[in-house]
């Protein structure tokens, strides 16, 4: 342990100087040349590239402290003999990668092709002016197409806006039974005709018969009861003639017999009410028509308000529409006001005159509509238009004026609608419209497309190529 121990330095001038290696001179000298070094080691310029996986060093394990006099001969050993100068590395941006400058000894130039990318319009411009060159003579190789020619027109027709709507019976209810019981038998089915009257579902009458007898009971007590209060009424009053009753005995008597006859007419109407629910028990049909739906089998409890089956008359149509707010007041929309109608399950009528009969009051505040109900003439009463099925009504807006043209002059292609416009030079030009409804003399509503003053090709089953040359023919 002896041998192993170290001399300590001595103390004051020269043994700081050994333990600082040098002077302050000698410090500041091996600073600079450390930092020269550093310089020199990254000489080059760094650019951006991939950043390159740098291998950690590996931690150093923890070391036991050493002696007091092991730490002092390793700091004179690390001051007497600097470690060589370590190279800085250029830390650049983050979240960018970086690459060296390449070495013009050992990697070769890179091609810049900035230049040939700007040479490529320039090389296709030649290419162009010399199709170009050949674009008149493909014009000139068109050969004309004789047509007959028609002018679009305009026409102040009568503007309008289709709404859909559901065509509704003119009466139609849904029944329900007023005893809560058992459904013992459904005597329709859906789809057939009933008369009024007829009997629908029959319901297990032990309940109904149980009130009526209880109420024919109540009514025979009362009965009883008045009988005797009628008896000493008239006891008491010939008792009160002798003055051998006196006047409150009396006026009891006429109370008790009082009571007694409302008793009376109270269970009497007990007993009313008992024979309409014993009624009851079988579900009839209030008006002539059809079974639209049918909502109970055998075996379901009917209770009251809750609907068994729904009857529709078969005479009398209506279509149901909503209006919007912002049309129901430009439609003018009142009792009595005429409306087109059309039915998809009737195409065959054709357009019908319908007639408002009912207009709701105010819009509804889930829809903002107005529910608008159009009465169908005579003519759609037939059964085979069912409740149910889709219509349209044509709501008038006042009138506008419009381009019409021939029917002849739409060309149907790829799901558009073209027209074929002659221009000044005779070229064939065609443009795409938007066609709206038809007019009585045969020609069709253009909305959007034409101006109205331009000349149309007429007969063209494929629109021409763009320029084609148009020949008019009488």
């Amino acid at each position: 342990r002896g041998a192993l121990r170290r001399r300590r330095p001595a103390r004051g001038a020269a043994g700081l100087g050994s333990r600082l290696g040098g002077s302050r001179a000698a410090c500041h000298r091996r600073r600079r040349a450390r930092r020269r070094g550093g310089i020199r080691a990254h000489r080059r310029r760094a650019l951006p590239r991939r950043r390159r996986q740098v291998a950690r060093p590996a931690r150093r394990r923890h070391r036991p402290p050493r002696s007091r006099n092991a730490r002092a001969g390793g700091a004179r050993r690390s001051l007497a003999r600097p470690p060589p100068p370590r190279p800085r590395r250029r830390r650049g941006p983050r979240n960018r990668s970086r690459r060296l400058e390449p070495d013009p000894l050992t990697e070769p130039r890179p091609v810049k092709t900035f230049s040939r990318i700007l040479a490529l319009p320039l090389l296709a411009l030649p290419l162009a002016a010399c199709g170009d060159s050949h674009a008149p003579a493909a014009v000139a190789a068109l050969q004309p197409v004789a047509v007959r020619i028609a002018s679009a027109g305009r026409l102040a027709a009568a503007d309008h806006t289709e709404i859909s709507g559901t065509v509704a019976a003119g009466r139609s209810t849904d029944v329900s039974s007023r005893v809560m019981a058992m459904i013992t038998a459904v005597h329709v089915e859906l789809g057939d005709s009933v008369a009024a009257g007829q009997t629908l579902l029959s319901i297990d009458p032990t309940t109904a018969e149980g009130q009526l007898a209880q109420a024919e009971g109540g009514l025979a007590q009362a009965r009883a009861a008045l009988v005797l209060a009628t008896r000493n009424h008239e006891r008491f009053q010939a008792l009160a003639a002798t003055e051998s009753a006196s006047e409150l005995e009396l006026d009891m008597a006429r109370m008790q017999f009082e009571q007694a006859a409302g008793a009376v007419k109270q269970a009497e109407g007990a007993v009313s009410a008992a024979r309409s629910v014993a009624r009851e028990s079988s579900v009839r049909a209030p008006f002539a028509g059809r079974v639209a739906a049918r909502f109970a089998e055998v075996g379901d409890l009917a209770a009251p308000g809750r609907p068994l089956v729904r009857i529709e008359s078969q005479a009398g149509r209506r279509l149901v529409v909503e209006v919007p707010e912002s049309l129901a007041a430009a439609a003018s929309l009142v009792s009595g006001a005429a409306i087109t109608v059309t039915l998809d399950a009737r195409p065959d009528l054709g357009q019908l005159a319908g007639t408002v009969i009912e207009v709701s009051p105010g819009p509804d505040p889930v829809t903002h509509a107005f529910t608008v109900k159009i009465d169908l003439p005579s003519g759609a009463d037939s059964p085979s238009i069912a409740a149910g099925s889709a219509g349209r009504a044509f709501l008038p807006l006042g009138q506008r004026d419009s381009v019409v043209v021939p029917r002849e002059a739409i060309v149907r292609s790829g799901g558009l609608d073209l027209v074929v416009v002659r221009d000044e030079q005779g070229l064939a030009q065609s443009r795409v419209v938007t066609l709206g409804a038809a007019t009585a003399d045969g020609r069709v509503e253009v909305l959007s497309g034409l101006a109205g003053d331009e000349s149309l090709a007429l007969g063209l089953a494929v629109a021409p190529p763009l320029g084609t040359p148009l020949e008019v023919t009488p």
